[in-house]
């Protein structure tokens, strides 16, 4: 016998902290209690945050994980308090986000048994999950912890999930914490090319007169902003960016053509519809970028650059297909690149961006797009922005400028309600000396509100601004545009005050109504040294523009309403404008 002497639950905290976890968020339950009596017992420097719902405890992990590049743990408890972290462990899973998730079990001999709280997380989330455990033996602890955070923060990133029986925690364990892993079938290697790809790579850059490179968040997980910039500068390439790629490449630089897809720039899209090399760089090249996915970049050679050979083909097949950390690659491929001929195609996007340039409206009351701008120059584009899920996020992506990577923190792949204010506060753990703004909707931020209590509980200075449009606007917008206006399900009435509601739980309340207050109530809020939770009385009907129809190519990108009848109501349909009226044009107008 080892000198451990110690129970699994006590092992399993050690080992987290051996492996470098400092943070973990959950709740207890039964199954975990003895998990949770390990963590009164050990003395660690790992720090623990009780919660107030376990999808919480799995998004402020997920927020931690995206503004430090580390990953945290989630302790939960069986049945419930496990699949009550389904979403998040999703959520993390889709965007390629590193997470330890612990769940509580019931005793090894009550497995399959239907025992009181037991629900068979191991496969109910083995679809969600980059890889799952099922401990069966406390001397398995050390060895399992040091491979799930191997797994989790190699390769392409992701949750691992550890189910640990009740009775594995109160077992004896006879190993110390030192461990090797037995990982057999992981290769997780950056570098799955050889050098002939590189310079086939290399040789279609140096034809192309055309380029546009696109940045996803594989170049952002790896660290490869740097060498973009290099790539994107030597060849005189302009840059587009995905939504979870956003700051990989500065907003601010000239090359920049900001977001790409449904709702990226007008000139960004129209550039990949005329580009003739498209080079990705660490993005998926999902539906929400490529339109119709056989049109996109038709007439141009397409390289597709991913550390998951799963990526290659999915919807769009590439001529050039390069396994590899993003960084690592573009090191290897930056000493044979060449300075570009793109001279004409440069004066050509720059038209673009004067046709097409990014706006909104400043009449007849409170528009989203004002606050968001107003905060970019607030904080001089400085501040870790997070979004919830719906329109705000949208407007958030195109209007506040980000020249840093790790700096906007949002649910891609999910689309994820409820994710804004719990990955805030897990991102304000992670980052505490900087300002972490959250932009959510009134819809949205209903689902997970209850996290108020874990952000004023350890005085969190995060920002909260509610786009309060008293309406699920995404689903609203698309009801308006292509389903004739006919709203179902989507008029959020009995919303509670907002203010009052952050005043009980001891957090500063604010309320936001007139456009002429952006300035003094912003700045009141950011210089609160607390939580703070803004409620903005938006517009009520408010279309988020570009957007590319669905089931329609980039080229159709459309820049308004297409049915949009003058004198629209601002309000609820059907009842009288809230703040006034908003303007239009009669036909909308495509890119």
């Amino acid at each position: 016998m080892s000198e451990n002497h110690t129970n699994g639950a006590e092992t399993l905290i050690r080992s987290l902290e051996h492996a470098g976890i400092k943070l973990a968020f959950g709740i207890p339950g039964g199954s975990a209690i003895p998990i949770y009596d390990a963590l009164y017992k050990v003395r660690r420097k790992m720090k623990f945050v009780l919660v107030r719902h376990e999808q919480g405890a799995a998004h402020e992990a997920d927020g931690y994980a995206r503004a430090t590049g580390k990953p945290a743990a989630v302790l939960v408890t069986s049945g419930p308090g496990a699949t009550n972290t389904v979403t998040g462990i999703m959520t993390a899973y889709m965007d390629s986000v590193p997470m330890i998730v612990i769940t509580g079990q019931s005793a090894r001999g009550m497995l399959g048994k239907d025992a009181f709280q037991e629900a068979d997380v191991f496969n109910l989330t083995m679809p969600i999950v980059k890889h799952s455990y099922l401990v069966r033996s406390a001397n398995d602890i050390p060895r399992i912890v040091r491979e799930a955070y191997h797994i989790a923060t190699t390769g392409r990133p992701g949750p691992v999930l550890i189910d640990v029986p009740k009775d594995v925690g109160t077992e004896l364990c006879e190993v110390g914490l030192e461990a090797d892993m037995n990982l057999p079938g992981y290769h997780p290697e950056p570098k799955g090319y050889t050098p002939e790809t590189i310079r086939q790579i290399a040789d279609a850059l140096a034809h192309s007169r055309r380029p546009v490179i696109i940045a996803g968040h594989g170049a952002a997980i790896s660290r490869a902003e740097q060498e973009l910039r290099q790539l994107a500068e030597t060849l005189q390439a302009p840059v587009t960016s995905t939504l979870l790629g956003k700051g990989v490449f500065p907003d601010s630089h000239r090359l920049s053509l900001q977001g790409l897809g449904m709702h990226g720039t007008a000139f960004a899209n129209r550039a990949v519809v005329e580009c003739d090399l498209m080079i990705s760089v660490g993005a998926r090249l999902d539906d929400r970028i490529l339109g119709v996915a056989s049109q996109f970049c038709k007439n141009a050679v397409k390289i597709h650059i991913d550390i998951d050979a799963a990526e290659f083909g999915k919807l769009v097949k590439p001529d050039i297909r390069c396994r590899g950390d993003a960084k690592t690659v573009l090191q290897d491929l930056l000493p044979l690149v060449k300075k570009g001929d793109t001279a004409d195609w440069i004066k050509r996007i720059e038209g673009f961006k004067k046709k097409w340039p990014m706006g909104y409206s400043r009449k007849g009351g409170l528009h989203p797009p004002q606050i968001i701008d107003a905060l970019n120059h607030l904080t001089d584009g400085k501040a870790i922005m997070v979004t919830d899920v719906g329109q705000h996020q949208m407007w958030a992506w195109q209007f506040y400028h980000c020249d840093n990577p790790w700096q906007f923190i949002s649910s891609g792949g999910a689309g994820t309600m409820g994710f804004g204010l719990p990955a805030a506060i897990g991102a304000q753990f992670g980052r505490p000396g900087e300002l972490v703004v959250a932009i959510v909707g009134d819809g949205g931020f209903q689902m997970t509100m209850s996290e108020l209590a874990t952000a004023a509980i350890h005085k969190l200075p995060v920002k909260v601004i509610l786009m309060n449009n008293h309406y699920l606007g995404m689903v609203r917008q698309w009801q308006d545009m292509f389903y004739d206006e006919r709203y179902s399900g989507v008029d959020l009435e009995g919303n509670p005050d907002f203010v009052a509601l952050a005043k009980a739980y001891g957090i500063l309340g604010l309320n936001l109504k007139r456009a002429a207050d952006i300035p003094k109530v912003l700045q009141k809020a950011l210089a609160h040294p607390g939580p703070v939770l803004v409620n903005a009385e938006v517009v009520h009907h408010e279309e988020v523009f570009p957007m590319v129809p669905p089931g329609k190519p980039l080229e159709e990108t459309v820049m308004e309403h297409p049915r949009r009848r003058r004198g629209r109501p601002a309000g609820r349909p059907g009842k009288p404008a809230a703040a006034g009226k908003k303007t239009g044009g009669a036909q909308g107008r495509k890119s």
